[in-house]
C-alpha cells in the first residue's frame, strides 16, 4: 500500500446528467467551484470535462475549458488539472449503411481532440487506449490516433494519463512504450465496471495492476455502486484512487451525494481508517514527476 495516496475527483464527465444528479456541475463556474470543493476535501487532482452551459451536453469548446481553468487558478495554484481528451472517439453506425456514420457519432481527427491541450497546457491530459463496445456504439482509438495524440500531449508539456478498460489496452501501452510513443514513467488509470470492459472485482483489478509496467504510477476506480469498494481495492493493491460524480452519484445506497466534496471526503475517510495518508497536491506533483 502507498504511504501517500492521491485522490482524483472526476467532477462531471460526459455521460452523467442532471437526471442522475440534480446538482451535477454544468456551467464553467459550477465545474470550477466543484473542482475547488473537491480540493478542499482532499483531492490532489481534478479530472475535467466541460459541458454546454445551456444544454448540459458534453462540449469540446475551448472557451469553456479556458474559463474553468482560469477560475480554478485564481484561487488554487497547486491543484493538479487533468483535462480530458476522451470526447471525439464515438462511432454510431447508421441503420441503413453501417459504413456511414449515424447521428450519435462524434468521431473526429485526433489533432482536433487535443487542440485545447495545446492551447492550455494542463498538468495532465487523458489518453484513452480503448477501442471497444460502449453502450450501443463503439469507441475507436486506433494506434495511429493514439500516437498522434500522445505526440501532441508531450509537445504541450503535459503528462498523458493512460486510461485502460481491458487487458488489450494495457498491451497496446506496453508496445507503445517499446516503440517510444509513450515515455516512462507512465501514469495509468484502470477503469472497472464499464460493460464489456474490466468487471469491477478485486481479482480483475489485481490482474490488471500486475500487467502494468513495474515503474508505473496508477490509480483505479469503479462506476456506479462499485465506486467506493473499487477505490479501496486500488488502495489495498498499492494504487491511487478516483471518485466523483462522473462515476457515481450516490454516497450510500439510495442516498444522493451532496456533491463532489462529499464523495472525496468519504474516500479520504476510508483510506485514513485503513491506515493511509492523503497526498497533498504538491506531494502528488512529486509522485507524478510534475512541475511545482
Amino acid at each position: 500500500m502507498k504511504s501517500d495516496v492521491i485522490i482524483t475527483c472526476a467532477v462531471t464527465g460526459n455521460l452523467t446528467t442532471r437526471e442522475n444528479h440534480p446538482g451535477l456541475p454544468v456551467t464553467p463556474q459550477e465545474i470550477a467551484d466543484s473542482c475547488l470543493e473537491a480540493a478542499a476535501a482532499g483531492a490532489a487532482i481534478a479530472h475535467i470535462h466541460v459541458r454546454d452551459p445551456e444544454t448540459g451536453k458534453p462540449s469540446m469548446e475551448l472557451k469553456y475549458y479556458e474559463e474553468v481553468i482560469r477560475r480554478i487558478r485564481e484561487k488554487d495554484s497547486a491543484l493538479i488539472l487533468n483535462v480530458t481528451t476522451g470526447p471525439g472517439g464515438r462511432y454510431h453506425p447508421s441503420d441503413e449503411n453501417p459504413a456511414i456514420a449515424g447521428p450519435r457519432t462524434t468521431l473526429m481527427r485526433p489533432e482536433k481532440r487535443v487542440e485545447h491541450i495545446v492551447a492550455l497546457k494542463p498538468d495532465i491530459a487523458t489518453l484513452d487506449l480503448n477501442t471497444m463496445t460502449f453502450g450501443s456504439e463503439v469507441v475507436i482509438n486506433t494506434p495511429q490516433s493514439v500516437k498522434t495524440m500522445a505526440d501532441i500531449i508531450y509537445s504541450a508539456g503535459s503528462k498523458p494519463e493512460l486510461e485502460v478498460f481491458d487487458t488489450g489496452h494495457i498491451q497496446l501501452a506496453l508496445d507503445m512504450l517499446k516503440d517510444g510513443t509513450l515515455r516512462a514513467p507512465t501514469m495509468f488509470t484502470i477503469v472497472t465496471g464499464v460493460k464489456y470492459g474490466f468487471p469491477a472485482s478485486p481479482e480483475v483489478m489485481a490482474m490488471a495492476a500486475r500487467l502494468l509496467p513495474p515503474n508505473a504510477v496508477w490509480s483505479a476506480f469503479g462506476v456506479g455502486r462499485m465506486s467506493f469498494s473499487m477505490a479501496m481495492q486500488a488502495y489495498l493493491l498499492g494504487g491511487h484512487v478516483r471518485v466523483g460524480l462522473e462515476d457515481n452519484s450516490y454516497i450510500s445506497k439510495g442516498v444522493l451525494a451532496k456533491g463532489n466534496g462529499e464523495l472525496v471526503e468519504r474516500a479520504r475517510d476510508l483510506i485514513e481508517k485503513l491506515g493511509g495518508r492523503i497526498a497533498s497536491a504538491n506531494q502528488a506533483r512529486e509522485i507524478l514527476g510534475l512541475k511545482a
